[in-house]
């Protein structure tokens, strides 16, 4: 798929089917995380690969249609080493879910609900207690056609030198 295509494409997708997803796929999605834009290029980011059925099931306690993906990225940030953290965890996770569409999968960002339970999910997966535990990407095959939501029309978005000089 062209990247416009992609990008008109990608939709936050909660109904998943498991289906394989082989390595080499995986690869180029950890790819594109690895490859999104770093403050200063600290890359404070580590990734973590799930594809065991019963942790998906037990990481249904953070958004229950988790165990519908067939394989689980979780994304942990070191804050200690950049004070970009953030914006390098949300640069990685929109660069992983354009790949995730780009070829046939479909994602949601999971990250309300996980940070109200990110204690109880480093637990789970391990995670060291200086890192935080901050995206979950469940991939998986979209169980019915992807439809990305409306988004207000540019025109009412644009603004031309200054604030209130709207686009034409």
């Amino acid at each position: 798929m062209e990247f416009f295509e992609v990008v008109e494409a990608r939709a936050s997708v909660r109904k998943l089917e498991a289906v394989e997803i082989p390595e080499e796929h995986l690869a180029k999605i950890l790819d594109a995380g690895r490859r999104a834009p770093s403050g200063m290029n600290i890359q404070p980011l580590q990734y973590i690969v799930v594809r065991d059925r019963a942790m998906l099931r037990k990481l249904a306690r953070v958004q229950e249609f988790i165990p519908q993906a067939s394989v689980l990225v979780a994304i942990t940030a070191d804050p200690s080493a950049s004070k970009y953290w953030l914006e390098d965890a949300a640069a990685a996770a929109e660069n992983m879910l354009l790949a995730v569409a780009a070829l046939g999968y479909a994602s949601t960002w999971v990250e309300g609900t996980l940070l109200r339970q990110e204690a109880w999910a480093k637990e789970q997966l391990g995670v060291p207690d200086h890192l935080r535990l901050i995206i979950f990407l469940p991939i998986g095959k979209p169980a019915a056609p992807p439809v990305q939501a409306a988004k207000k029309p540019l025109k009412d978005l644009v603004h031309r030198e200054r604030f209130g000089n709207r686009s034409r």
